[in-house]
């Protein structure tokens, strides 16, 4: 396992895009803004955004998916790099943790690793992944990070997802690491506060739901979120959020109907509309308890007009 800096000056370079010269006004757009740094030394000042990648497709492989998500990270920020800046004053890349092979869990504590640093130093990860095997390490930092500083309170998993990634079998997959946390929750008595929000009845088996009814966990289907029930999910958003005091906020793009994000694993023969997720995001953001978030699953090599890519960079740019 190894961690890997992601270059503004590469070969290719990843942070580049158009330069309006000569235009009136503020024409600035974020590869103009960022700053790479170092994710294994480096933080982010405290309050700035910052991108963590994990590239990594073994949970995929595991879980007998589509491999491809490990040139994820890469391609959502080649998406970011020519959107205008707007308010978004300065921007932090702190690189890659990259899976070597099939060493999945010494990349997921790297990631954790990372995830903790730039937290302590208050600074606002976004993690682009990689399979959602990338949950279990974003977790792990987040939990860290509350450990180191005595905070027990409760903290609400978020997850936007056609599955609820609650198998029981082991080694860890793209498919275990809530309930991973689950147990993990458990053995420190804390509450595992955990929803779902887009589960497809056809993508779970029967003994996925009855894991969840097990485990009390909060579920929507994707039939009950539509455009229509926008206001009463943003309502039970609410609620939820209401009972604790952090909040880690979980995409996996899959999520979203096929035709919007062919680029992942198990595309969705239904799915929740864009307009929908964006809103949901933009709200939990906007509610001051958002600590941590991470997009997952996403496959350049199943998106090849790169249209999954800019559905990600915008929902990425929402969370900045």
């Amino acid at each position: 396992m190894a961690t890997q800096l992601t270059s503004a000056t590469g070969d290719p370079p990843i942070w580049h895009g158009r330069t309006d010269t000569g235009e009136r006004g503020d024409t600035r757009r974020l590869f103009n803004v960022v700053r790479v740094i170092d994710s294994g030394t480096d933080a982010a000042p405290s309050g700035a955004p910052v991108l963590l990648g994990f590239a990594c497709d073994a949970g995929v492989k595991r879980n007998q998916g589509r491999v491809g998500a490990a040139e994820g990270p890469q391609a959502i920020r080649r998406a970011l790099a020519n959107l205008p800046a707007h308010d978004i004053a300065c921007l932090f890349d702190a690189g890659d943790v990259t899976c070597d092979g099939d060493d999945l869990e010494a990349a997921q504590t790297a990631l954790a690793d990372a995830v903790r640093r730039q937290l302590d130093a208050g600074a606002q990860p976004l993690v682009l992944g990689g399979g959602h095997e990338i949950a279990w390490g974003t977790w792990q930092g987040l939990r860290a990070h509350l450990d180191d500083h005595g905070d027990q309170s409760r903290v609400l998993i978020l997850n936007l997802d056609a599955h609820f990634d609650l198998r029981t079998a082991r080694p860890g997959t793209s498919g275990t690491p809530f309930d991973q946390i689950a147990q993990a929750c458990e053995a420190a008595g804390l509450p595992f506060d955990y929803a779902c929000l887009g589960v497809s009845r056809l993508s779970n088996t029967a003994s996925l739901f009855e894991r969840a009814r097990e485990l009390k966990v909060t579920h929507v289907e994707d039939t009950e979120m539509q455009d229509r029930h926008l206001e009463a999910r943003l309502a039970q958003i609410d609620a939820l959020i209401a009972d604790v005091s952090h909040v880690y906020l979980t995409i996996d793009l899959d999520v979203l109907p096929a035709p919007v994000m062919p680029g992942v694993s198990a595309p969705a023969a239904c799915g929740v509309p864009m307009p929908v997720v964006e809103a949901i995001v933009t709200h939990v953001r906007r509610s001051g308890k958002l600590r941590v978030a991470d997009l997952a699953e996403y496959n350049p090599r199943f998106d090849p007009q790169g249209a999954g890519a800019r559905v990600a960079a915008r929902l990425a740019y929402r969370l900045l």
